[in-house]
């Protein structure tokens, strides 16, 4: 595989906020494994979620405004966030930038 522009790949995606999978971790058998995905923040809000499994959020540059558990939450370039397993987290407005998830694919069916 060869080296993935993380910035320049969320910059080139049509739409903020919808993440592209950039690979697949652990995936022995069609066991689903975790993926590593990339999206841009453009200032939205976003509406509150959960999910059975944890993911952690990796702020590669600019700014996420998280409320995770009911708890302001600011994640800056450079750091990472993980919401556990069924928190409900919403993005708050004013979040930038590019941003890293990784989390648990779900098994194919």
């Amino acid at each position: 595989m060869n080296p993935v522009d993380l910035r320049g790949t969320a910059a080139e995606l049509p739409d903020a906020w919808n993440s592209r999978l950039l690979g697949r971790i652990g995936d022995i058998g069609g066991a689903g494994g975790v993926g590593l995905k990339v999206l841009r923040m453009d200032g939205r809000a976003l509406e509150p979620e959960s999910h059975g499994t944890a993911e952690a959020l990796l702020v590669l540059d600019g700014t996420l405004r998280l409320t995770a558990g009911g708890v302001a939450v600011e994640v800056c370039a450079g750091e990472m966030y993980v919401v556990g397993a069924g928190v409900e987290h919403a993005v708050r407005p004013g979040s930038r930038g590019t941003l890293v998830i990784v989390e648990r694919l779900a098994d194919p069916e």
